[in-house]
């Protein structure tokens, strides 16, 4: 008998039409369904104000420049809510209250006085500066009708719903016809094996089956020197990966723990440009920054009860609602009622989770750095006016202070702190500029006690 060797094993082969399939349902998948181009158009805007009634959008700029502290248009603050007050106030008496509000109930005017009585006795600041065409103005812009967020058109919507349904349709096809066909193939090929072996028995052909051979981890075994090799790698793998592990012990970067509040800092120093040491007083003058007082949230957060961002800012990643519930938290937490307006008595404490801490025996103050040395906070705590989530930006190890001191020049324009000793240092050293490290900012008895 002729005896041929198996050069077309069915196992090649069927490997082969399986990495054929996956490549085209991969390519297949990596396609998206194009977004349909026509888009829904923008709700219409509010109805404008009368003619001769005032400009509503000089009113926005005048209510918030002068009125926006005491008063919301649709929520009671330390004033009413005025949205809609043209309609309640004959207009003439809203210039005299405007322009002198304590004159009008000195003069027992009795609309006046019940005003001032159902607002808690709290006396509305006089604006005699406002021409009576400012407060038309106003007054158009708090006669705009409250802005109803628009439903989206339902035909954009179906529209949208419907595309993406479609490409969903057409690649799920696909994928079942390039299944199909792989199916098909795998028949195919058995059929045309089984029929080939038949042809070569009834012919005499003798298909010579591979011989087993010696399994590769076995002649690795036999080999010492490939088994010492292997055996150093691994060592001083394990010996590199130990040493980056022990050193990461007690290094907290990127460290960003979900707080009892949340704050964004990306709203309030970004957006609202709030500056660090408004909140973190203490830096300027203390060892420590500290953590802000509630007080200091509730010099803004008294009249800002809701998140009134634009919801087109890049500074927004959460939703409207969840902000306002956040200030909602704040409140809770200093006994506020703000329908009220007043202090309840309840309070309850916040527990903030430290984020970036030292060791107790390293040395640091803020105020020699911030107020003496004039060092930015994003210098170590990084862009925290884009944080959403707070976290520590840097390691916060020694060789970072150190390599920080040896680079960084030591401002002494206008600085007289160190005028004196940095004239000295730098004719020792023959120096224009010092670094904080000439200056003995690598001693370790500056930073460990």
């Amino acid at each position: 008998m002729k005896k041929v060797g198996n050069h077309t094993s069915i196992s090649r082969i069927l490997l082969f039409c399986v990495a054929l399939s996956l490549c085209f349902s991969v390519s297949t998948f990596a396609q998206e369904a194009a977004a349909p181009a026509a888009a829904a158009a923008p709700a219409a805007d509010a109805a404008a104000a009368p003619a001769g009634a005032g400009d509503p959008v000089k009113g926005k700029e005048l209510f918030n420049a002068n009125c926006a502290s005491c008063h919301k248009l649709d929520a009671k603050s330390t004033g009413p809510a005025l949205r809609g007050v043209a309609d309640k106030h004959d207009k003439a008496w809203l210039y005299r209250w405007i322009h002198n509000s304590s004159e009008m109930i000195k003069s027992g005017d009795a609309e006046a006085v019940k005003l001032f009585a159902d607002n808690g006795g709290v006396t509305m600041t006089a604006f005699p500066q406002l021409a009576e065409a400012d407060i038309d103005n106003i007054m158009a812009y708090t006669s705009q009708p409250k802005e109803v967020a628009a439903a989206p058109a339902g035909g954009g919507t179906t529209a949208q719903a419907g595309g993406e349904g479609n490409g969903g349709s057409s690649n799920t096809l696909i994928l079942g016809a390039l299944v199909l066909v792989l199916v098909v193939l795998i028949v195919m090929l058995v059929l045309v094996n089984k029929t080939l072996r038949r042809v070569a028995a009834a012919n005499g052909v003798v298909v010579v089956e591979n011989e087993p051979t010696l399994p590769l981890w076995k002649a690795y075994a036999k080999n010492q020197f490939l088994v010492l090799v292997t055996v150093i790698l691994l060592m001083l793998s394990g010996a590199y990966f130990l040493y980056g592990y022990t050193m990461q012990i007690g290094v907290d970067q990127n460290y960003q723990p979900v707080q009892p509040i949340h704050f964004s800092h990306k709203i309030h120093a970004g957006d609202n440009g709030i500056d660090c040491k408004y909140c973190h007083s203490a830096a300027r003058v203390s060892k420590n920054s500290g953590i802000p007082s509630l007080n200091v949230c509730m010099n803004c957060h008294k009249n800002i009860a809701e998140f009134a961002g634009d919801k087109d800012s890049l500074y927004v990643d959460h939703s409207k609602e969840f902000y306002t519930g956040e200030i909602q938290k704040l409140y809770d937490a200093v006994g506020w009622d703000k329908a009220a307006q007043k202090y309840t008595g309840k309070q309850k404490p916040v527990k903030w989770v430290r984020i970036h801490n030292l060791p107790d025996f390293v040395y640091f103050n803020h105020s020699q750095h911030v107020s003496v040395a004039g060092v930015e906070c994003q210098t170590c705590h990084g862009p925290v006016e884009t944080f959403e989530v707070m976290k520590q930006n840097a390691p916060l190890t020694m060789g970072w202070c150190i390599n920080c001191h040896r680079e960084t020049d030591v401002k002494v324009e206008g600085n007289d702190y160190y005028k004196k000793i940095h004239d000295e240092l730098a004719k020792k050293y023959g120096v224009q500029k010092l670094t904080a490290a000439n200056m003995g900012g690598t001693e370790c008895g500056k930073c460990h006690y």
